[in-house]
């Protein structure tokens, strides 16, 4: 591997290029300043960083390079009900100022109404707080500054109690809304993505509701409409189907995550694309044409299962 960057179309010299204790690299180029993840083994020389890296069939390694034009300190503010407000700097660049954004979003925008996902109306979709519940679990683990871990647990934690004191139906599975008490497949994302343990018993009693009141041969399909039955409403969501997968194959249900996902698989066209719904009694597909979501958990949840 050869990391050789130049900024000012390749006129600028490196400088100032140092290995930190934890081994990353960083980097000056004309008025960008880089940061190299992945690599402590590399070696400075007149031609850049070198390193060698030998991977075995199926091995993973990742390189994470960050760049920023100029030192940034961004703040992040955050309200946790009934605690004051927290404001911070935060010393870093590239994708984790995206990071720091999306987070301030979340604290400040998780009391409103939102449009959820699939053209919905504005309500207080539970899928969408506990989503973000997960997607701040998974910043946690990853955040480079003990600060923005510690701020996106607490945040998750206050998003996670106020979904459980409002959004809890009686039989331990999570609503629609905090007025909406029917299940929606939606909510088996948050599950999968992390936002509580694959055992925790509102993950499994959601997954349950789902199988009982939204399944039909292997097909899920994503809310119920009305008194009608399900198939005259749409057709079954094929997101939803591999979804259904992947939290099976998290409580190890093996077998029927294989199910789940041969079925969903086979609802493609002679092309070979997805569209967004299929229809179980005219066996066709229905909705936009190629539904990219679906393709993509089409791949992951192959992918998942191939571990």
């Amino acid at each position: 591997m050869l990391l050789d960057p130049h900024s000012g179309y390749g006129t600028a010299p490196v400088e100032s290029v140092r290995r930190s204790d934890d081994g990353v690299w960083e980097l000056r180029t004309g008025s960008h300043r880089l940061r190299w993840q992945g690599a402590p083994q590399a070696v400075a020389g007149e031609r850049g960083l070198t390193a060698d890296l030998e991977l075995k069939p199926g091995e993973r390694h990742e390189l994470v390079l960050e760049c920023a034009v100029s030192p940034c300190r961004p703040t992040f503010r955050s309200r946790r009900r009934p605690g004051p407000l927290v404001e911070t700097p935060v010393a870093f660049g590239g994708h984790w100022k995206a990071v720091e954004i999306a987070v301030r979003a979340i604290a400040d925008r998780w009391r409103q109404p939102d449009a959820g996902i699939w053209e919905l109306g504005d309500r207080l979709w539970t899928h969408s707080g506990l989503i973000c519940v997960a997607g701040l679990r998974a910043v946690a683990a990853a955040a480079p500054r003990r600060f923005l871990a510690d701020t996106c647990t607490a945040l998750a934690d206050t998003l996670l109690d106020a979904a459980e004191r409002t959004c809890l139906d009686p039989d331990g599975h999570w609503q629609r809304t905090p007025d909406d008490p029917s299940v929606d497949a939606a909510l088996l994302l948050p599950g999968v993505r992390g936002a509580l343990p694959a055992a925790d018993p509102r993950t499994r009693a959601t997954l349950a509701a789902c199988r009982r009141e939204l399944a039909d041969d292997h097909f899920l399909y994503r809310f119920r409409h009305d008194e009608r039955p399900l198939e005259e409403a749409e057709g079954a969501f094929l997101l939803c189907g591999f979804v259904m997968a992947l939290a099976e194959h998290q409580q190890g249900r093996t077998v029927e995550a294989y199910r789940w996902f041969e079925r969903n698989r086979g609802a493609c066209g002679a092309s070979g694309l997805y569209a967004e719904e299929f229809d179980i009694a005219q066996r066709q597909l229905r909705g936009n044409l190629p539904q990219a979501f679906v393709h993509a958990l089409l791949l992951e949840t192959a992918a998942r299962l191939g571990e």
